[in-house]
Parts: C-alpha cells; structure tokens; sequence
C-alpha cells in the first residue's frame, strides 16, 4: 500500500539574486502605495508630479525657482517639464516669467490659487501617508529612510539633496 507523500508548495517568487529581489520588492511597494496617492490626487485633476511642483514651489515662495532648478528637485524625472508647468498655469496655479537679465531662464511661481489648492491638499496628504506607511513605527520610519538613502546614494549626483 502507497502512502501519500506530504508535498511542500513551492515557493511562488523565485529571483535570481538578492538584489532582484530587493528591487521588485521595491517595485511592487511603490506600485501599491502610489495607487492610494494616485487616488487622491485625480479627485484634484492632479498627478503626483504637479503635486510635488506645486509642494516645492510653496517651499520657495515668495521666489521663483529657475525651471530646470525646479526640475532638477522633482522626486521623479521630469522630461517634458513645460508641459507640465503649462497644465498648471492654464489652472492659474503657478505663473512664469523671463526676466531682462537672462531672457533664456524661465522662473516659476506659486500663485495664491496654487496656495489655496496646497492648503486644501494638506489634511488628505497627511491622511494618505498615514494610509500608505502609518503602520510602521518612527524608529523604523527612520530605518527605512537610511537604507533607501544608502541605496540610492551612488545613483544622485554629488550635490543632490537626496543624498
């Protein structure tokens, strides 16, 4: 008589080394959490880039950033930044000028639509982050912060403020 044999299940995920695993650990996290910030954002006509924009403007203002130095702060590349900016600006929610010393330097502002908009924002961000990392403690808030910087660190330049 045969006796039937306990089968282990095999392990579903299978990566090549660590790092992939690390990586698409990565992937997927960014995928769920942005799925609840993408949500947020669309009940504004927002995306995640106009937001981080619009956040890093109001961290300038009243001055007006040079528009590749706004770009070069994004959290995400930006390719077609006047594309973005104009969006915005049909929204009157930032405004652009060439000023006579360097007519070829486009500066960007926040208008007070934007502020009101951002103001608006505040409580439903907060709440979104809370969502999307509130079940970790600050301690490991802090850890995670640390091996995403260390991680990320060769792949900034030198003067970037991610490092």
């Amino acid at each position: 008589m045969m006796q039937a044999v306990e089968e282990k299940p095999v392990r579903s995920r299978r990566f090549d080394s660590p790092e992939q695993e690390a990586f698409l650990s990565l992937w997927r996290t960014y995928d769920r959490l942005k799925a609840l910030e993408d949500e947020l954002f669309s009940r504004y006509d927002l995306t995640a880039q106009q937001y981080n924009t619009l956040r890093l403007l109001r961290a300038a203002h009243p001055e007006k950033l040079p528009t590749l130095v706004l770009a070069g702060q994004l959290v995400s590349r930006a390719p077609d930044i006047t594309r973005l900016l104009d969006r915005l600006d049909e929204r009157d929610l930032v405004t652009r000028e060439r000023r006579s010393g360097d007519r070829r330097t486009v500066y960007v502002g926040l208008t007070e639509c934007g502020i009101r908009l951002l103001n608006q924002l505040n409580p439903e961000v907060r709440a979104c982050h809370t969502r999307q990392l509130g079940h970790l403690t600050p301690d490991e808030l802090r850890q995670l912060t640390d091996l995403l910087r260390k991680a990320l660190g060769p792949h900034e330049p030198p003067d970037s403020t991610w490092r």
